[in-house]
């Protein structure tokens, strides 16, 4: 059996490399919208879940960039780009945690119908993301770190839409906090399973 120097091994492209380079480029410009939209929806209703969930479409817009980068080259190229993403989920994660930390010290209550119209339409932009990167799912890490991320974005945008009728119902900010905390705890077991994932296969 031959082995392995530096990154000159590895498996080849992905044979659907064409169609998912298309695909990254689809969820690059979606996310870099949604992104805009959410944060100064975000800031203007003084929502913590919005304003983590408008940089989670920053980041993925960001990981797309990454990916569509790295797309052909080898596996252990591939590798080490789905390392860079995983530390950014998990940084993410982190910030998230200490951003709602800080509304919920200052008892921030953020407005309930922007944050529900907005996440309804953060939903339909992630859900449609999601159904068109569920086919590359079982890729290597690097296929396998945009998945995640799409179906992490639309499981965070559905405890948002929750988080407004909460906000609304209670006229306190604590279901957004709640569900700020969950994004953060999502974004760093992603990451988890991103890094897991390409440390196996860098090994290799």
């Amino acid at each position: 059996m031959g082995s392995c120097c530096g990154d000159q091994c590895g498996s080849p492209p992905p044979s659907g490399s064409g169609r998912f380079r298309r695909a990254l480029w689809v969820a690059l410009a979606i996310n870099s919208l949604m992104f805009l939209v959410e944060i100064g929806a975000g800031i203007a209703s003084e929502s913590s879940s919005l304003q983590a969930d408008a940089l989670d479409f920053l980041g993925d817009a960001a990981n797309y960039g990454v990916s569509l980068f790295v797309l052909g080259m080898s596996l252990r190229r591939r590798a080490a780009a789905s390392m860079l993403k995983g530390a950014t989920m998990a940084a993410f994660g982190l910030w998230v945690a200490g951003n709602t930390l800080m509304h919920a010290v200052a008892g921030t209550v953020p407005e309930a119908p922007v944050m529900g119209a907005i996440g309804v339409l953060a939903f339909m932009a992630n859900v449609g993301v999601a159904v068109m990167l569920y086919a590359f799912r079982e890729g290597d890490s690097n296929m396998r770190s945009v998945w995640i991320c799409s179906r992490n974005d639309a499981l965070g945008n559905v405890a948002v839409m929750a988080a407004a009728g909460g906000v609304l119902a209670s006229q306190t900010g604590w279901p957004d906090f709640a569900v700020a905390a969950i994004m953060a705890a999502l974004a760093l077991w992603g990451s988890i399973q991103v890094l897991g994932h390409a440390w196996r296969e860098w090994r290799t």
